[in-house]
Formats: C-alpha cells, structure tokens, sequence
C-alpha cells in the first residue's frame, strides 16, 4: 500500500519530539492526523512553526489524551498511532503527582483501549530511559531492571506495562519505543541542554544548574525521529521494548564545558538547591545498549559518540539563537 494511502495518529504531535516526527513523515508522504491538546488559543504548539506545507497537508484533532471518547474519536480511520502525549517533567512531578498518573498511565489506556476495539495495525507507544533509574550494569539493555526514582517514572513504567498487557492479554500491536535523553531544537528548558544553551545566549556567565555529576546518553532528535519511523515500517517487534539511544554518555558537567566551548564563552557555574532533585531520586548513570534496535529495525544514531554529540549541539545551538527562537525562553526562571 502507498504511504499516502496508510493514515498515522502522532498523539503529542504539539510537542518536542512530536513536532519534529510529524513533519519527517508528512515529508516521506505520510498521511498524518496530529492530535494537540486543546485549548482556547487554537494553538497547534511546535506546530504553529511548522512551514506552511506541512501545516496544510496536517489533520488536526484537537483533544484531551485523557477523555477516551476523544481519544477514541481521533483514532477512528487511523492504521498506525505513535503514542507520544505524556507528562514528562520530573520536577513538577513530585509536587502533583495525580496529573502524570491521569495523562501518562490513563492516558495510555485510552489509546490502547480504543486501538483494540478499532483494529488499528500497529502502536507506537513511547516510554523513557528514566523508567531504569540509576544504571545497575552498562551498557543498559532492556533487561535492565526498572527503577522508580520519580513519580514521573512510576508512571511512566506503569504506561509501558498497561500497554504490554494488551499485547499479552489481546494481541493489540504495541511496541514499546524507549528513547534516552533526546535534545535539539524547540526542546524545552526544563531540559539541561536548552537551560545551558539559554542562559548562555541571554548574556549570562553564570550557569545555574543542579548536579553536574549525573552521566546521560543524549541522542540528537533526527536520530529519535529516525528511530521512531524505523519502529513504524519494521516487520519485527511486536510485544517488544526496544531502547533508543546513541550508545555514548557523557556527564552533566562536561557538557556545559562543551556547550560553553562551542558557543565560545568562558562560564562559571552555580549549583541550586531548588534545581536538585530528592536525594534518592536523582538518576546519576543513563547509557544506552541500542543493539536491539539495531537487529529488530535496521536503526543507528547518525549523531553517535563525541563527534556526533558535537554535530548535535551545533545545529541545536544555531536554532536556539536565532532571536525569534530564543525569546520563547525565559533563562532567568527555572523551568519545572
């Protein structure tokens, strides 16, 4: 069948990642309906600065991943959902936890429920690299064991799991796709690199950050997109959770060293106790072990190890200081 002729559900497809993947497959001749999260505004999100061609061959919904009716109603003459719509501060997660249980767990349950009354051909549903906690063993597999450091990766283990239940109990296609930490344009600052890049591009030499000792696997977003699209046209991974990653870390410390090296600025850095998180809860070692995606999907980073991490942040940087783009943010806030 023609890839005009298959129609995808993006749910978050306002957000970061989303936005990011529903203009790659609207670009590959994708049919794409993108749920955003209604509002009075009429705002589409990331969206609203998609170029005009892309916003004219969009189906928007606008919804609530939260209310299965509409949930159920934007799914309808759908052939794949890539179930992207999630709460995913850890922060704001402590303070209200009930609102990550309702969208991230709930919201799951919609989507799956609705795909297995409709007979949707394949789910896309995405978790996180959070849901593993601090690294037992590394590289990380997906046999690593799971780890509640947050509220937010509660729900987020407990979304994975509603979600591989229906496979279990229905034979509804789900494949769990779990990114590490992506970064790149229109990320927010509630994210290391966008809160370093910001404040920098401000005028600031004073950094403020929390724990600069923490280790992640950042993975420059056209990589996720890539993966995501690879999940989506594989014949293999049915009832599997497969890691999306670049396979490298580096700590939290050294990449303010690289940013501010890129960027050509000497900083300093202070570390605030508002931006720590509880002592048990901070995830100090993510690193990715990608080789199932590799073997289930044909899928690899183009932007892996420090060459690639590099390559990333610069296009990054490019985006976050053109003017327009910059005053989107407000570097002398923090961001939950």
């Amino acid at each position: 069948m023609p890839r005009s002729h298959k129609k995808i559900l993006i749910t978050g497809a306002d957000g970061f990642i989303g936005s990011h993947l529903t203009e790659a497959l609207v670009r590959g001749g994708y049919n794409v309906r993108s749920f955003v999260l209604y509002n009075s505004f009429n705002s589409w999100g990331w969206l609203d600065r998609s170029p005009q061609e892309i916003r004219e061959s969009l189906d928007v919904f606008a919804g609530d991943i939260r209310d299965p009716h509409g949930v159920r109603e934007a799914m309808k003459g759908c052939d794949f959902v890539i179930h992207l719509a999630a709460l995913i501060a850890i922060p704001y997660s402590y303070h209200s936890p009930d609102t990550y249980v309702d969208t991230n767990i709930k919201g799951t349950l919609n989507v799956v429920q609705a795909a297995r009354e409709l007979g949707i051909q394949r789910i896309l549903h995405t978790s996180t690299s959070e849901v593993y906690g601090t690294a037992r063993t590394v590289p990380i597999s997906e046999e690593h064991p799971l780890t509640p450091q947050s509220p937010y990766s509660a729900t987020k283990i407990a979304a994975d799991q509603i979600a591989l239940s229906f496979w279990h109990a229905f034979s509804t296609p789900v494949v769990v796709i779990r990114p590490f930490n992506t970064y790149g344009p229109r990320q927010s600052a509630r994210a290391i690199i966008p809160t370093i890049i910001t404040q920098i591009a401000n005028g600031r030499r004073t950094i403020r950050l929390g724990s600069l000792r923490p280790t992640r696997d950042f993975s420059y977003v056209r990589d996720t997109v890539d993966g995501f699209i690879a999940a989506l046209e594989a014949d293999q991974g049915l009832g599997e959770v497969v890691n999306l990653g670049s396979g490298f870390e580096i700590s939290i410390g050294d990449t303010l060293s690289l940013i501010a090296e890129l960027m050509q600025i000497e900083v300093q850095v202070v570390e605030e106790n508002e931006r720590l998180r509880p002592a048990c809860s901070e995830v100090y070692r993510l690193f990715a072990n990608n080789s199932k995606a590799k073997r289930l999907f044909s899928w690899e980073p183009r932007y892996a190890h420090m060459e690639g991490f590099r390559r990333g942040l610069l296009e990054t940087i490019a985006w976050f200081t053109i003017p327009e783009n910059l005053i989107e943010y407000k570097p002398d806030k923090y961001n939950l």
